[in-house]
Formats: structure tokens, C-alpha cells, sequence
């Protein structure tokens, strides 16, 4: 079971763990976790912490005192968040030591409200570094048009950045230039580079929710047949997926990277995010299994996790030559379903739906402090 884990390890890709929740911290499920090498970092959003401040009482006791604190229940939130990804970063210390920083990572993420607003989101990148104040923490920034300027400001100033929401691989490229403009400004100021990690989050599995609701409204309205539907059913996310790696290999492997490089610059490795699968009917272990590469990471929630732990496939996922995954994108663009149009939906819906997580979650605070 165990050795699934480790053999993707080996490959070279990391499974993260998309969770975290009080309870595993004090129940030593998460320590756990680390010390049998079952995960190698943990991904937070504002989805999973609504999810486990609402659902449990996990935090009832830490948010008693705060009742008469005059503390807002944003700034509550805060209160409660970073006691978590501080107690997490400790116990990740020691593999972010031994990895040599290249794993052990917690990500803990920006207000999404302000994911139009650059400014705005530099500020609270610098306060959520200093609070949290470890040095395997992942600031994530939603990467948005207006995220993309603040990624590259974080990166220059030092923060580890996790730039989240990325669905295009136009975006991807972006993404990737604004980590490098980044290195590329603290270098023109003489500043190290060595001990900046990031990573970019490209979300898999929505992008087959999209695309398979096109289709199957296209069969339905007899624009195209069953039988053409169903070869691109559950494929269009993980071609996805296949060619922003092809683009992670040619932008690394360039010679403005080698430069950053030889300057003591990682990669800004590619990180699947949204990797549980949502149809019945697909494999609950397709977007771990189709995507293992070196140099990767893959951030799974607790049923995926357990899921690939029992029937997954340990081996390389990705091949060599992408023209499969193009021919995909090829066919879908044919039937009228661009990809440049259904990402750009998906990142609107994206941030909105982690704004409502956020806003939700703040009500839900509001309520237990008046209880």
C-alpha cells in the first residue's frame, strides 16, 4: 500500500495532501501521515477551512476567548488559520530539512476577494509571511490577470509562492514568466535565489466537468453523435494537463532559465491540483495515475489519497510525446469547444467560488462567536 506512495516518490513526483483540519494536528493522524511517507506537503484554500470550522467543533474551544476580543471574524479566521499551518509547518520541518527544501511545503492562501487587486494581495502576502513566519510556508495567490504582477513582486521580495487557479496554458506561461521576472529582479539586486520555492497549480478535473457538460449537451441537441462524444469524454483535462508539462519542460530547459539556474534558481514545478475525480464513471485514480512525471507534484484529498494507496498505478504517466493531447484539443476545438473560452470560465468560476468559501466562512465564525 505504502510502497504506491514511495514509488511515486521515487519518480519524482510528490503527493501533497489537499487538507488539514485541527483535529489531525492534535490526534497525530497528520504526524503520521509525514513519518510513513504518505505525504510530502499540504494545500490549503478557503473551501477546506469553511469545510472544517463548519462541520466540526474542532475550533470551538480556540474561538471562546475571542468572543469578547473585539477581533473581526476575518481577523478571527486568521487567528485560528495560522495556529494550523504553524503547527504543520513543524511537523514538515524535517522533510523540508532533508528534501533540501524541496518539499514539506504548507500553502495557506490570500483573502480571494481581493484577487483583482494586485496591490491589495502583495500586502497580504507580506503580513501572512510574517505572521506565520516559517520558512516552509506557500503564500497562494490566485493567478488571476491581476495576480500575475503580485507574483512576480512576492517572488523578488522573497516569499514562497503557490500561484493557484491556473486552468489555460496560456495562463501557465504567465505564470511561469512572472516567477522568473521575479527571480530575475532580486538577482539584478544581488539577492540570493537558492531558498525560493514555488509552485503552480493547474487544476485538472473541473476542466473535464466543463468540457463533458458541453458535449453531452451537444449530443443532446444533435449537434454531434454518441459515438463522437464519447472518444473525447473524460479526456480533455488530463491533454491538458500533458501539454502544460510539455511547457513546463521547454520553459526550464531554456536558456533564461539556466542563467536563474546557475544562480542557484529551482523550477517552479507544476502542482495538479483539483485531482479527485467528480464522475462515478471515471477511475477514482485517473488524475493521479495519468499524470506522474518527474518533477511534479500532485495535491489529493483524503479519499483520493486512500483510493491510489489501494489500486493506484505507480508509474510514469505522462509521455514523452504530447501529440495525443493536442489531437484532443484539436478535435474538441472543432466541435466549437475552444479551451482558451472554457478555461477562462472556469477561472471566473474558480475565484468566485472560493470568494463564496471565504465569505461563508466568515459568517459561520460570526455564528459561533455569537453562540
Amino acid at each position: 500500500m505504502l510502497d504506491r506512495i514511495r514509488k511515486v516518490y521515487q519518480l519524482g513526483q510528490s503527493i501533497w495532501y489537499d487538507n488539514i483540519q485541527r483535529r489531525l494536528l492534535e490526534n497525530g493522524e497528520l504526524k503520521r501521515l509525514i513519518d510513513d511517507g504518505q505525504i510530502y506537503g499540504i494545500t490549503s484554500n478557503p473551501s477546506i477551512f469553511q469545510k472544517a470550522i463548519a462541520d466540526s467543533s474542532d475550533y470551538d474551544k480556540a474561538i471562546q476567548p475571542l468572543r469578547f476580543s473585539g477581533l473581526t471574524p476575518q481577523e478571527i479566521f486568521y487567528k485560528l488559520a495560522i495556529a494550523d499551518i504553524q503547527a504543520a509547518a513543524d511537523l514538515f520541518g524535517n522533510l523540508y530539512k532533508t528534501s533540501g527544501g524541496r518539499d514539506g511545503y504548507v500553502s495557506l492562501e490570500v483573502n480571494p476577494l481581493l484577487a483583482n487587486d494586485a496591490e491589495a494581495t502583495i500586502r497580504e502576502a507580506e503580513i501572512l509571511w510574517r505572521n506565520v513566519n516559517r520558512p516552509n510556508l506557500m503564500v497562494k495567490i490566485p493567478a488571476t490577470r491581476e495576480g500575475l504582477p503580485a507574483i512576480r513582486t512576492c517572488i523578488a521580495k522573497g516569499l514562497n509562492i503557490n500561484a493557484t487557479l491556473v486552468f489555460s496554458n496560456e495562463r501557465y506561461a504567465e505564470v511561469m514568466d512572472a516567477y522568473l521576472s521575479g527571480l530575475e529582479d532580486r538577482l539584478a539586486q544581488s539577492l540570493p535565489l537558492g531558498k525560493i520555492a514555488s509552485v503552480a497549480s493547474f487544476f485538472v478535473s473541473r476542466v473535464d466537468s466543463k468540457v463533458d457538460g458541453m458535449l453531452n449537451q451537444f449530443v443532446k441537441e444533435g449537434r454531434i453523435s454518441e459515438e463522437v462524444s464519447g472518444r473525447l469524454l473524460g479526456k480533455a483535462a488530463i491533454a491538458n494537463s500533458r501539454l502544460a508539462y510539455q511547457l513546463y519542460k521547454d520553459v526550464f530547459g531554456s536558456e533564461r532559465f539556466a542563467r536563474l539556474k546557475a544562480a542557484g534558481a529551482r523550477t517552479q514545478r507544476p502542482l495538479w491540483a483539483s485531482t479527485s475525480t467528480k464522475n462515478p464513471s471515471y477511475s477514482d485514480v485517473m488524475y493521479v495515475d495519468e499524470l506522474i512525471a518527474a518533477d511534479t507534484v500532485n495535491t489529493v484529498p483524503p479519499q483520493t489519497l486512500s483510493a491510489f494507496q489501494d489500486h493506484g498505478t505507480a508509474r510514469i504517466g505522462i509521455p514523452s510525446d504530447p501529440v495525443n493531447s493536442h489531437h484532443v484539443m484539436e478535435e474538441l476545438e472543432k466541435m466549437g469547444i475552444p479551451m482558451q473560452s472554457v478555461t477562462a470560465i472556469l477561472e471566473e468560476e474558480g475565484v468566485a467560488a472560493f470568494s463564496k468559501s471565504f465569505k461563508d466562512l466568515l459568517e459561520t465564525l460570526n455564528k459561533k462567536v455569537a453562540q
